[in-house]
């Protein structure tokens, strides 16, 4: 293995998970900065009004987009393993 495709496979995953955690964690902004707002708005400072709507939204938003992601990782994970031979040389 040379350096460059170390650096390659390295810079291939780190997108890879990028991609997988950019749904979530925009969904989960999203919301917070809405809720935020909203208590700024009423004046109403309860730590569970912050936290039980972004848990439920966090968990649908990987019910909707997990077939997805689970297809990217299964690509991700099968070009891996068929590039194997090509990576390792006797």
């Amino acid at each position: 293995m040379t350096q460059e495709l170390v650096m390659s496979l390295g810079n291939s995953t780190v997108f890879v998970a990028f991609k997988l955690v950019l749904p979530v964690l925009l969904v989960s902004m999203i919301v917070g900065l809405l809720i935020s707002i909203f208590q700024a708005v009423t004046q109403i400072q309860e730590m569970t009004l912050t936290f039980v709507p972004k848990i439920l939204v966090t968990i649908l938003t990987l019910i909707v987009a997990g077939p997805w992601m689970l297809s990217v990782l299964l690509d991700f994970t099968i070009s891996l393993f068929t590039a194997i031979p090509t990576y390792v040389r006797p």
